[in-house]
């Protein structure tokens, strides 16, 4: 099938944690005889801060960030077999919405593939008029990376057809085990942007539990903390990019996810650095949050903290032994189970079942 996928970017990771996903997952279909283009606006520097080129795998189409621009790539969708408008675009996302619909053919499937369900199911519930809203009689399928029951509910009961989570995973391709790198040494490191959703959590599980260790060296990387104040055992390095991300996994004695806030109370929703962590065979520490325990088994392939104070105890009686330990085990789960190619293979099987049904139906 030929997929157009309209999503925030494939090239840069600046300011785009949707990056990985999108990458393992699309190279993935594209592996299973999919041809994809992926449309992506010139916004937010982050074709400045592109940290890969256009693959082989995937026509990636760049376009500008002007009204004229959003109708030429619009109008593209009624070349396709299946159209994808992802979540947080970017760039007048209610307007490509709409577009790329409008475009599309009768017999093509239609995709809203939301990477961030809890908070656009907040916008929805806020805005009776929301443009997802509006748009889900024309869609035929909401797909979203996390979520679980909760998420599906939640879209059905506001009129959706059908919602189905393919959750974030490995690619071992990109994410695997390499030698320390000492710019990125310390006891805990913590890989994230600033966001509101976000920052209280941090300053819980990430700054608290610093604070209550000072004899423990932390290292925080991501967009936006510069202007934070952290204490003295904090170390702050920037924006890492997806090619530093194994370094920065391994070599740190430990590494924390935390999840924002939305996500964590919804549950089921693994961010990428989960896996990107395990699969570089890290000994991860997670906040916590429902149905960790469907992707990773607590104590012995994750830690599973509650709060800043669970997080200082975990730094304090952690040895390189038992980090080494739960860092194996963690990989030797996300290989077996958790990888991309699982997560395209029910992708393809979803998307190549709905368009036969949409051919048929078109045919009649």
């Amino acid at each position: 099938m030929r997929i157009a996928f309209y999503g925030s970017s494939l090239l840069s990771s600046y300011w785009n944690g949707a990056a990985t996903y999108y990458r393992g997952l699309l190279r993935a279909l594209a592996g299973h005889g999919h041809q994809i283009t992926f449309y992506e606006p010139d916004v937010y520097d982050r074709q400045k801060n592109r940290d890969i080129e256009p693959p082989d795998w995937c026509r990636v189409v760049v376009y500008d960030g002007t009204i004229d621009a959003l109708k030429t790539v619009c109008a593209e969708a009624g070349d396709y077999d299946v159209v994808v408008k992802a979540s947080g675009v970017g760039f007048m996302d209610d307007d490509l919405l709409r577009g790329v619909l409008a475009h599309a053919r009768r017999d093509a499937v239609t995709v809203f593939w939301d990477v961030d369900a809890p908070a656009t199911l907040a916008e929805i519930r806020a805005a009776p008029d929301h443009a997802v809203r509006a748009a889900l009689d024309e869609l035929d399928l909401v797909l979203t990376y996390g979520g679980g029951d909760p998420v599906i509910d939640a879209y059905r009961a506001i009129g959706a057809a059908e919602c189905i989570p393919i959750y974030n995973a490995l690619d071992p391709s990109t994410h695997f085990p390499v030698s320390p790198d000492p710019r990125f040494a310390a006891d805990l490191g913590f890989l994230g942007n600033r966001l509101p959703d976000r920052e209280a959590r941090v300053e819980e599980f990430f700054l608290r539990s610093a604070t209550e260790v000072p004899s423990s060296t932390f290292l925080l990387g991501g967009s936006g903390w510069a202007d934070k104040p952290m204490p003295g055992n904090v170390s702050y390095v920037g924006h890492v990019g997806t090619r530093d991300h194994n370094a920065f996994n391994c070599t740190p004695k430990a590494v924390i996810n935390i999840n924002r806030a939305s996500m964590a109370e919804i549950g089921f929703s693994p961010p990428t650095r989960v896996f990107e962590a395990a699969g570089a065979g890290a000994c991860l520490i997670t906040d916590h949050w429902t149905g960790v325990e469907l992707f990773l088994k607590p104590d012995d392939e994750v830690l599973v903290a509650r709060d800043g104070q669970d997080v200082a105890s975990i730094m304090r009686e952690l040895t390189p032994e038992r980090a080494g330990e739960i860092g194996r085990a963690a990989l030797a789960r996300v290989l077996a189970e958790h990888t991309y190619e699982k997560r395209a293979e029910e992708a393809d099987c979803i998307l190549s079942n709905a368009s036969a049904a949409k051919r048929a139906e078109a045919a009649e």
